[in-house]
């Protein structure tokens, strides 16, 4: 992050879109983690009626599509996340079985209780944890699951470094306990849970970024809103490594009581 310590919904979207839509991944993961996820929900049919919220250009929902016989939609904001998303669907034909909209996470295209399970890999915490898992309950049908990745505290205490830094980025943050209890209180029966290892954050997410930021400097020499996107995530890649013993990313299993 640069100086004044900007999060990243303070740059502008039509940078953030195309810096994202020019790696596999928006955010932490990998098909492993996916299909761990995955492994924890059961009764799934043909039949069933799967949504991706925050798909972004559809990385993790292509896996899902592999490995359920159900019906996916993805959801995101970013029209060009979802040419991506539906051109990969094309070239991987399952363009059948899943779909790209466009659309935005607190007004989804659904009927009350038509979902069989609700996915969401590193986009809750745009509308919230809490508000998510609440507002989102009301879509599955009884029984039905929800599977959402998000940044949690690892430890009780931390250096005040990376406290402030995800404090500010993202009040909601919390221990693993609290989440688990947040899951509860919204209506949900705790299934399963784990941290995602950290290879999804440097080999599956960091990484790749390397190259695309010195092609996105390139392009946009002189341009300060691109500068400092570029070192936002420098800084956050820089913290990660420093501090990763404190934080990561969590997945949250629930089913519907």
């Amino acid at each position: 992050m640069s100086s004044d310590n900007k999060s990243i919904h303070d740059f502008d979207f039509n940078l953030i879109c195309e810096y994202y839509s020019s790696v596999e991944r928006q955010g932490p993961g990998s098909p492993e983690v996916t299909l761990k996820a995955l492994s924890f929900i059961d009764s799934l049919t043909p039949a069933s009626q799967i949504a991706d919220i925050g798909c972004g250009t559809g990385g993790q929902t292509m896996v899902l599509t592999q490995n359920t016989s159900g019906h996916v939609t993805g959801i995101d904001l970013f029209p060009t996340f979802i040419d991506l998303f539906n051109a990969q669907a094309a070239q991987l034909k399952l363009n059948d079985r899943v779909k790209g909209v466009e659309g935005s996470m607190d007004n989804l295209p659904f009927e009350n209780e038509s979902l069989d399970l609700i996915w969401s890999e590193g986009a809750i915490y745009n509308i919230g944890y809490e508000n998510g898992l609440k507002e989102w309950r009301k879509f599955l049908k009884k029984g039905g699951f929800i599977a959402v990745t998000e940044i949690s505290w690892f430890t009780e205490n931390r250096p005040d470094e990376i406290n402030k830094f995800w404090v500010d980025a993202y009040a909601e943050i919390d221990t693993i306990p609290n989440k688990l209890a947040q899951m509860q209180k919204a209506g949900y029966k705790p299934v399963a849970h784990f941290a995602l290892p950290e290879i999804c954050w440097t080999d599956h997410f960091y990484q790749p970024q390397i190259a695309v930021q010195v092609d996105f400097l390139k392009k946009y020499a002189g341009n300060k809103t691109a500068e400092e996107l570029v070192e936002n995530q420098r800084e956050e890649a820089r913290l990660y490594a420093k501090y990763k013993e404190h934080y990561g990313y969590v997945f949250y299993i629930g089913q519907k009581l």
